[in-house]
């Protein structure tokens, strides 16, 4: 998969708040296999450990950073994060989030348009978390964006995939960007329907951070993320109105 010219090896990307300890958020990229990790800069410290500490163990999983503006409900607050994050990290990929609703955690769209053109003039490679809308989709390739992030259902809801027909339109119509289903996906199978459908790759963190067993959760999801991509490519069978036999009859015996 290539993301801004980046090959990345892993269709699972990783979020990294919320983890009971660092352990288990080691754990868990380990067992993922992913190749970039969210990390937001609004974040200092993590299950009571430093924020330098909390550095040092990203670094250390030899993950791409994708820096996020989580949080983040105006353009100009979203900006501001997004120019500390390249400073901070050292990198000019940068996960855009305008938030437009408290409840639902919804994109504000207009927002997130405004801000990815700011930022894609600025020399910011722009991750932007958007919904499935396509003109929405439209104006942020035209503002300069080369990756798209749709969600799935609201962050944190663990709801997978709610507008499936409108996921698929979006692939159909976009087939040559790279689509990335980011939040809302709760289960493995909820990670490997998106493959399916052709999506590039899946964005998660609560599912894992917050499941029983971080560790192995993260590895259910790295096999569904890869049991997916290669049921895309193999070109699975269309759904069927009527019942159609896996045994051949022809030559079968007639005793009537």
């Amino acid at each position: 998969m290539e993301l801004y010219g980046a090959q990345i090896d892993s269709r699972l990307l990783l979020g990294t708040a919320q983890y009971p300890s660092p352990a288990k958020l080691t754990g868990a990229i380990k067992a993922s296999g992913t190749g970039v990790v969210t990390v937001s800069l609004r974040r200092e410290t993590v299950a009571g450990g430093s924020g330098q500490d909390f550095w040092s163990l990203i670094q250390a999983s030899g993950a791409r950073i994708l820096p996020n503006t989580a949080g983040c409900h105006s353009v100009k607050e979203a900006v501001t994060t997004a120019q500390m994050a390249r400073e901070v990290f050292g990198t000019s990929w940068i996960k855009l989030e305008v938030i437009g609703n408290a409840d639902t955690l919804q994109p504000d769209v207009f927002g997130l348009v405004e801000a990815a053109r700011i930022l894609g003039d600025d020399g910011f490679e722009v991750f932007p978390y958007t919904t499935e809308d396509l003109g929405v989709a439209d104006r942020l390739l035209r503002a300069g964006c080369k990756v798209l992030m749709p969600w799935g259902a609201p962050i944190g809801s663990g709801q997978g995939l709610r507008n499936i027909g409108g996921l698929r339109s979006m692939r159909a119509h976009f087939p040559d960007v790279p689509l990335i289903v980011d939040a809302g996906l709760g289960r493995p199978s909820h990670a490997a329907e998106a493959m399916e459908m052709g999506y590039d790759a899946v964005l998660l963190n609560t599912a894992v951070a917050k499941a029983g067993d971080p560790v192995l959760m993260a590895r259910a999801f790295a096999k569904a993320v890869e049991a997916g991509r290669e049921a895309f490519v193999a070109d699975p069978m269309l759904p069927r109105d009527m019942a159609a036999p896996s045994t051949p009859v022809i030559g079968m015996a007639d005793l009537a």
